[in-house]
């Protein structure tokens, strides 16, 4: 090959050393087949994450949100329970509710034609019901999905029959954290939002739990954050090792932008999690940061190959909440580490469909770990 010639795909072929290990192709995270696939066989099958209970204090508070193709009515019942229903309508199937949040105050009702759902899911009344008299409304109900409330947030599930909670969401923070009951102590249930920031993302939604996974990139975009977590600039992340925090840096009293001092700490942390910063990964889309005063609460909602929305949570406890405490320093931090990944996804993601990256690209040994995730990809999409 002279100077100046691209290398052919032959050329490119050869074998990895053993520092190197292959990523998912490029066409993974453009092609919308593939995102179709995983709409089918990850979001539509198994838990997912969808709101935040405290965001529906009241009976008929209701949130919208997609998952994979559904739309999802998610609502707080006359009798306190949270329910969801598929936002479609069992007459015609036009969509019930067409606002991300609302309150209604006994039942849904069809713009359409009327029919109408109470907060239990059931039909009501529809018009000319009467005059249908081998109509039987036990029938013809909501389509009801599977709902599980944990650290304070509904997870749903569309599938028929759901897979075990405790092996899959629970399970990968023990898999994590060494043990479920690591995080029983940060008491996320009991804590109050202090803010929410959401992000639209240029980007595959892989390509954030990607970056989310690995901390090779911190030395390089993350200044504020290697300052307070120095362990970060070696480029090991925290979640390549299991049950491992990484600790603040010396002369670092709280998780905040500057490194100066948090907020009061959460009583059930232990000695042992004091002053460390620890990040879970729950496939496929909540990304936790807990750390002694506060809980970052990542949901992402896969909207298209290229587009996903992050919702970030801050999660404080109630007296600092109520107080008005200042938290700006610690929003601050997470938010800006939260903006240098989200550009970085979006600078890999333009590239996704080049014939550079046709094959894909390779993993060092301190990112070896995202490799589960893409063999458990590729287990559910092939």
């Amino acid at each position: 090959m002279t100077t100046g010639e691209l290398p052919t795909p032959v050329e490119q072929e050869r074998a990895l050393p053993p520092s190197l290990r292959e990523t998912l192709a490029g066409h993974y995270y453009t092609d919308p087949q593939i995102f179709r696939a995983e709409q089918d066989r990850i979001f539509h099958t198994g838990w997912f994450c969808a709101v935040l209970a405290a965001d529906l204090e009241r009976p008929g508070q209701y949130e919208t949100v997609q998952i994979g193709r559904e739309s999802v009515i998610v609502t707080r019942r006359r009798d306190g329970r949270i329910a969801a229903y598929l936002n479609v309508c069992r007459h015609r199937g036009a969509r019930l509710c067409t606002e991300e949040r609302g309150e209604v105050r006994r039942s849904f009702q069809c713009p359409y034609h009327a029919w109408t759902y109470g907060l239990d899911g059931k039909l009501v009344a529809a018009p000319n019901l009467s005059s249908m008299p081998d109509v039987d409304k036990s029938d013809w109900g909501l389509h009801g999905v599977h709902v599980r409330e944990w650290l304070g947030y509904v997870w749903l599930c569309l599938a028929e029959t759901p897979p075990s909670f405790d092996e899959t969401v629970i399970g990968d923070v023990t898999n994590r954290l060494g043990s479920p009951d690591a995080i029983v102590g940060y008491d996320v249930a009991n804590l109050r939002l202090g803010r929410r920031i959401s992000y639209d993302v240029a980007a595959n939604w892989k390509q954030i739990v990607e970056n989310f996974m690995e901390c090779y990139h911190c030395a390089t975009i993350h200044p504020e954050l290697t300052e307070v977590l120095p362990e970060f600039a070696d480029g090991l992340a925290a979640q390549y090792f299991v049950g491992h925090g990484a600790a603040f840096g010396e002369g670092v009293e709280g998780f905040t932008v500057d490194g100066s001092a948090g907020l009061e700490r959460i009583p059930g942390v232990t000695p042992e999690q004091d002053r460390r910063y620890y990040a879970v990964t729950i496939r496929p889309q909540v990304f936790l940061n807990l750390v002694p005063d506060h809980v970052v609460f990542h949901r992402m909602f896969p909207l298209t190959p290229a587009r996903t929305l992050v919702v970030c949570d801050w999660l404080y406890l109630p007296g600092v909440v109520a107080a008005g405490a200042d938290i700006e320093r610690s929003v601050e931090l997470f938010h800006r580490v939260n903006l240098q990944d989200f550009d970085a996804c979006e600078r890999c993601q333009v590239a996704m469909d080049s014939w550079a990256y046709q094959k894909g690209g390779v993993l060092v040994p301190g990112e070896h770990h995202i490799g589960e995730f893409h063999d458990w990809v590729r287990g559910h999409v092939g």
